[in-house]
């Protein structure tokens, strides 16, 4: 069960492994583009490719398709950023176990969003762990973790391929162990849990309150997709590329601290000055610094409100 690009060489590496996958569950298609064509998950289209019988219920509980995965009685589930909560009744039809391969360090982000959160709080590594099932969500006990470092430049998009990468390899050695009793799951500390809901809509400002480093931070959790914003002029522009400095300005969150061809730095809300490195003004495309200062942003100066809350 999995549904994003995260999940399909997770599906891909256990059909070339040799276990027998009876059946892939995925979201439905979605509309995708400004055409809104209607496209497959990156995890049916794994399974497309290997004349796998493919289910795809808009919500699993009470479906026919979960009537059919009850049906085919298998050893195990394996979820991978599936996208929907699984009911009892799916977690008691496999005859060992239904396992997860979630992209944190748990009991640390449990949630939809663990890659983002672990960005958004700037932390210093992140990983994958692959746990039994339980009612209640990513609370299941442990079987194995592995540790990845959140580097500078990683964002959303770099972490979820070396996580997908990480959660492939680790699951395949997982598997054995734990088939042959080999593996003691490790019940989490209830005391360490936080969460990672799903980002919303109201998440993805750059507000004027938060330092140059968790701009930063905030940046790379919403790239590639969303993207984080600013209003400039009443306008949205996304920022895309950022760099934090450690130098300092007097002028107030938002206001223009450096301007010069290349380079526009703006105080952020600690008085240490970001660095834009790409934007996108609302109805534009992606463009450099540079691209900017000589189109849209002639005439700005040091000094000026730049970005408002």
């Amino acid at each position: 069960m999995g549904t994003p690009q995260f999940s399909a060489p997770i599906l891909e590496s256990l059909i070339q492994t040799g276990y027998q996958v009876l059946a892939v569950v995925t979201q439905p298609d979605r509309p995708v583009g400004r055409k809104r064509v209607m496209t497959p998950s990156p995890v049916k289209k794994v399974a497309l490719a290997h004349d796998l019988p493919v289910l795809q219920p808009e919500k699993l509980s009470g479906s026919p398709e979960a009537q059919k995965i009850i049906a085919l009685a298998p050893d195990l589930i394996i979820t991978a950023a599936f996208g929907q909560f699984l009911p009892q009744k799916i977690l008691a039809a496999p005859k060992v176990a239904a396992l997860n391969v979630h992209a944190s360090l748990l009991p640390k982000y449990r949630g939809g969003a663990p890659i983002q959160y672990a960005l958004l709080n700037g932390e210093a590594k992140t990983g994958v762990t692959i746990m039994k099932m339980v009612m209640k969500m990513d609370a299941g006990a442990i079987l194995r973790q592995q540790a990845v470092p959140i580097l500078a430049d990683d964002d959303n998009g770099t972490l979820f391929a070396k996580l997908s990468q990480v959660g492939e390899k680790l699951l395949l050695e997982t598997l054995p162990d734990f088939l042959a009793g080999k593996i003691q799951p490790q019940v989490q500390d209830e005391q360490q849990v936080t969460f990672a809901p799903t980002i919303k809509p109201g998440q993805e400002q750059l507000t004027l309150t938060l330092t140059a480093r968790e701009m930063d931070c905030k940046i790379r959790a919403l790239r590639p997709q969303p993207g984080a914003y600013v209003k400039m002029a009443g306008r949205r522009t996304k920022i895309w590329r950022a760099t934090p400095s450690a130098e300092t300005t007097t002028l107030a969150a938002g206001q223009v601290a450096v301007i010069t061809k290349h380079r526009l730095g703006i105080a952020a809300g600690d008085q240490k000055i970001l660095y834009l490195e790409e934007l996108q003004p609302a109805g534009k495309a992606k463009m450099t610094t540079t691209a900017f200062l000589n189109g849209q942003g002639q005439g700005i100066k040091k000094g000026q409100q730049l970005i408002e809350n």
